[in-house]
């Protein structure tokens, strides 16, 4: 088990390193940059809030179950960073390159990714066409969170793996409850 953990390790270090190495790129450090805020607080909310307003039939259907996903994951991501107190990679890993001024709070699992993925997975499940521009934009705000400096590829699959599962749960059993 030990051995198995270090390899795992090491390797999300190699994968982070890899990563994080372009931040010295004027245009990639542009991009993720600016994407990574449409995982962040203001921008999910307002994205649902936005949906909630001006849509109709299933897309309205579909905000909901945004709304309800990012709404019930922020318990338990809060709750895990307390739980498991995991250091960000530049305040560990030498030669982390990052923006000043960076987060200071833990990094497990990555709240910007969990957020994002809440917002566009009900999209998907209920207009999956929307998946060729949603996707993307997703992967590219986890992307951005180790890019940044900020979280570990762990942290960012976590993260999608709770956006999506609250999603699942929204869609499946709050919208079904309400329409």
């Amino acid at each position: 088990m030990t051995k198995t953990f270090i390899a795992l390790h090491k390797l999300e270090r190699r994968i982070f390193m890899g990563i994080n190495r372009y931040f010295e790129k004027k245009l990639i450090n542009w991009y993720f940059r600016s994407i990574t805020h449409l995982g962040g607080t203001v921008a999910t909310i307002s994205a649902v809030l936005i949906l909630l307003l001006f849509t109709k039939e299933s897309l309205h259907k579909a905000s909901i179950a945004s709304a309800f996903s990012l709404a019930i994951n922020q318990i338990p991501v809060q709750l895990l960073k307390k739980i498991y107190p995991r250091k960000r990679p530049y305040l560990i890993i030498d030669g982390t390159l990052h923006p000043v001024n960076p987060l200071k709070d833990h990094s497990f699992p990555s709240g910007h990714t969990t957020a994002i993925f809440s917002v566009i997975t009900p999209l998907i499940l209920f207009h999956p066409i929307l998946s060729i521009i949603l996707i993307p934009i997703g992967l590219s705000v986890g992307l951005s969170r180790i890019y940044l400096g900020l979280h570990y590829p762990s942290d960012v699959l976590v993260g999608i793996g709770f956006g999506v599962l609250t999603s699942l749960l929204s869609y499946h059993y709050l919208v079904p409850y309400f329409f």
